[in-house]
């Protein structure tokens, strides 16, 4: 068994240790009211069994905890009161810096928290350790100096998260969608560098790609761009090919049909559209950006977004060449073809791709295929995001369709209707166009719904009344997320507020007008949905006795964003937190307050928002049509899911579920495998078992356990990971059920 030290290294556990410091206590003691050694070696065996139960490496304060309430239970009082007063002198000690352990610890690559806090994160190149050391001494400043301690104790108990402390010191915010149409049509600026509009499809990708390292690098979450975007340049590219071409045959004194010619031109187009993608998809993953990771990007797949017939058949073929490009991998350092976490990719179905006999149906076929073997793309529903995303003026059926920005957060519908007068100063305004690009979240606060619950004692009124005052709580810490980002001048981040990927202000401007009247979103998440309601009622919120319960929280959620909103012309919304690390931490802090609960607390994570339990036996259709009630009260962003074996020879299977998700839900995946055991060769699924109270990744045919000598592709909240996780995360995904 092994514990966290408190610089995040991993040990194993030692019994004696915890022998010597009761000793110490009772020695201290007067005679008459120590313990005897045989007490002493019962508390400490109470103490052991107690961390084996937790199914996970316990904390060094979680195994201080249960020592305290050990020998309390032996009445042993005035050794508790020693023992309490040894450990609070420590802890002034150690208050005097906090972030030296940490940090030392992370440059020698033994801090197991930090190792496993970001899937997408190798926590043993400088460029993250360097961002890590950065974020320890921003989250130190930010817990002491910057944010009020009621939200410092709260996200310290696991109440709620404020999420990205790490960044929290500087003027940053958490995700945009990116205004690439402006800046590659109208010229943008990179590193103090003029860059005009390219005259050549490749010449585009190449900026995109530049674009996106740049954007990532100046906030902290992830980022869209559309493939529409870069579709105007595939007919800049085919006019210059068939000049050359002319140019060519008039040297050669051949006079071809023109029908050759613009054969000739097409071939030629097509390998310019193939290097031009390939660029995008070699560039994003081989990019580092200043927080040590590859671009956290989404590409959006928007035929429907095309301006005219001829864009809407060039946008065709890059989709499809990115869709191709995509199942064929890259290949690791032996070569082998694998998946990539990045770009995420978003497929919309239609009603001219949804369908065979449908004029791109090709593209959706593909795509499933590109699913069933490297877990992208996820899929929007044109159909549904028509009924729920209305701008002003707009009527269900008619709304708005746009791509989230990163893995889930939507933007907010353009509630003036007309993209705010043009506050940002884009140089692509359209008048009486709803705007969506050039907009951005100003961060994330989650409730921890599991908390509430628990904390009422499974009296409602109580819980409605803990409900109320942890929202306000997480008001005021959205409050100070918003206030950081006031007074921020567009010099804090030019590529991103002076020169077009979300604005185009002036040199000394302050950014603050984007921030209200809905121009920005600001996210209030919720986790833990499902053991709120079990909790509660007693039944899981798939129960139609639980669920009307489970809708009244969503609603009230809403309601207080509502609220919020109107008081303070702010758009804030909910939204379903992809939780990676936090999910572990939440159930650690749950375990510590209220203990081992069966079906709550007796797992090392909890549910990520909404979501039915990854061990609820339910099938796919049920899950997708029971989560798009929910995902529809939760507009700042969500995701649903389906846990599939391997489909790559049941394509038809999965076009049904894609059709099935067109009809009833807004935005959802399929979630495959993709693993590969550099050992031995095996390209399956690499298997989760228990090693000495550990889980860890085994393959399942040589048995290797060595990670940096496997592939593992997974699908955790919304984005694909690939540097392994924490045990809790680790946990949920060996619980998860197949729904197919």
């Amino acid at each position: 068994m092994k514990i966290i030290k408190r610089n995040g290294s991993e040990v194993v556990f030692d019994i004696e240790k915890i022998l010597m410091a009761v000793t110490k206590a009772n020695n201290a003691v007067e005679e008459g009211v120590r313990m005897t050694p045989l007490q002493i070696q019962r508390i400490s065996q109470s103490v052991e069994i107690a961390c084996q139960e937790m199914g996970r490496s316990p904390s060094v304060e979680e195994i201080q905890d249960l020592v305290e309430k050990a020998i309390m239970a032996h009445g042993a009082f005035e050794v508790a009161k020693e023992y309490i007063t040894y450990r609070y002198t420590r802890s002034l000690l150690r208050q005097s810096n906090t972030t030296d352990d940490r940090i030392l610890s992370l440059i020698e690559c033994n801090n197991e928290e930090v190792k496993q806090e970001n899937a997408n994160k190798n926590p043993t190149i400088n460029a993250v350790q360097r961002d890590y050391m950065a974020g320890e001494v921003s989250k130190d400043i930010a817990r002491r100096i910057l944010l009020p301690r009621e939200v410092v104790q709260a996200h310290e108990a696991g109440i709620i998260h404020f999420h990205d402390s790490d960044y929290y010191a500087q003027h940053m915010h958490n995700c945009d969608l990116v205004n690439l149409d402006d800046m590659l049509q109208n010229g943008t600026v990179i590193s103090g560098t003029l860059i005009e509009k390219p005259h050549s499809f490749s010449t585009a990708c190449n900026i995109a790609t530049q674009i996106i390292a740049q954007v990532a690098s100046n906030q902290y979450g992830g980022q869209s761009i559309s493939l529409t975007h870069l579709a105007p340049f595939v007919q800049v590219s085919r006019e210059k090919i068939r000049r050359n071409v002319e140019k060519e045959l008039q040297a050669f004194g051949v006079a071809p049909s023109e029908e050759d010619i613009s054969r000739v031109v097409e071939e030629r187009l097509r390998d310019e559209v193939r290097r031009g993608v390939q660029t995008i998809q070699y560039q994003v993953v081989t990019l580092m950006t200043t927080n040590g990771q590859a671009p956290f990007i989404t590409v959006f797949m928007y035929l429907n977004e095309a301006k005219n017939e001829q864009e809407k058949k060039d946008l065709a073929m890059i989709i499809e060449e990115t869709l191709r490009q995509r199942y064929e991998g890259v290949k690791n350092e032996n070569g082998v073809w694998i998946t990539p976490a990045f770009p995420k990719l978003i497929y919309v179905l239609e009603e001219d791709n949804v369908r065979e006999g449908t004029p791109y149906w090709y593209l959706t076929r593909l795509a499933a295929e590109c699913t069933a073997k490297r877990m992208v793309p996820d899929y929007i529903s044109e159909k549904k995001m028509k009924e729920y995303k209305l701008s002003k003026g707009e009527e269900k059926g008619n709304g708005d369709v746009y791509t989230c920005m990163g893995c889930r957060s939507f933007l907010t519908p353009d509630r003036s209707g007309n993209g705010w007068d043009n506050v940002a100063r884009a140089k692509n305004y359209e008048p009486g166009k709803p705007k969506y690009y050039g907009r951005f979240n100003q961060g994330v606060v989650t409730i921890n719904l599991v908390d509430v619950a628990l904390s009422s004692g499974r009296e409602v009124d109580k819980f409605w009344e803990i409900f109320e005052e942890r929202l306000e709580l997480c008001h005021r810490a959205l409050q100070c997320r918003h206030e950081r980002l006031k007074g921020t001048l567009s010099d804090a981040a030019p590529i991103l507020w002076q020169h077009g990927a979300l604005a185009r202000l002036e040199k000394g401007e302050p950014i603050d007008k984007l921030l209200y009247g809905g121009y920005s979103t600001i996210s209030l998440g919720y986790a833990g949905l499902y053991e709120c309601v079990k909790y509660m009622t007693g039944k899981s919120h798939t129960d139609p006795e639980a669920k009307p319960f489970a809708l009244s929280v969503m609603q009230k959620m809403n309601d207080k964003c509502l609220e919020w909103k109107t008081a303070e012309n702010i758009d804030y919304s909910l939204y379903g937190t992809p939780l990676e690390s936090t999910t572990y931490k939440f159930a650690k802090c749950l375990q510590k307050r209220f203990g081992l609960i069966p079906g709550i607390t007796d797992k090392s994570y909890i549910t990520n928002s909404y979501h039915v339990h990854v061990t609820e036996t339910i099938d796919a259709f049920t899950k997708l049509r029971f989560e798009a009630e929910f995902q529809q009260l939760s507009p700042g962003g969500a995701i649903s899911y389906v846990e599939v074996p391997n489909m790559q020879n049941n394509i038809d299977a999965v076009l049904e579920v894609m059709q099935f998700i067109y009809d009833n839900i807004m935005y959802a995946e399929l979630n495959t495998k993709s693993d590969y055991c550099q050992v031995c060769g095996f390209d399956g699924e690499i298997d989760i078992q228990e090693d000495d109270g550990k889980l860890v990744w085994v393959c399942p045919q040589c048995g290797n356990k060595d990670q940096s000598k496997m592939n593992v592709a997974r699908r955790t909240c919304g984005y694909i990971g690939t540097q392994f996780w924490n045990q809790g995360r680790t946990q949920e995904i060996k619980d998860r059920v197949l729904h197919l």
